[in-house]
């Protein structure tokens, strides 16, 4: 019976290394996403607080959105995320690739 119960913890570590909790998570229905809430979400569904399919329903978000987010902070970090740098992260990834 117990094999069939998910454990989640009750808070995981935030990017800026504050406890998030699910109370503390950006609102429901954000539109507007800055690094940091980007970054809260990736870490909360890392830290199995949240699943990828919990969290793209929480904010709408397409699989293609959270994965992208998610592959930028594996990336590059926090700043990876950052809309307005997105190619300068990418060419520089794809140059570490090649070496």
């Amino acid at each position: 019976m117990l094999e069939n119960q998910k454990i989640r913890p009750a808070q995981v570590i935030g990017p800026l290394g504050e406890p998030l909790t699910v109370e503390s998570l950006p609102p429901v229905g954000t539109s507007r996403w800055v690094v940091r809430r980007k970054a809260e979400v990736v870490a909360a569904v890392s830290g199995g607080l949240l699943t990828v399919d919990e969290a793209c329903k929480r904010y709408s978000l397409s699989l293609e959105v959270f994965t992208s987010w998610q592959r930028a902070v594996d990336r590059s970090g926090m700043p990876g995320l950052r809309v307005t740098r997105i190619k300068q992260y990418r060419d520089q990834y794809e140059r570490q690739q090649r070496y």
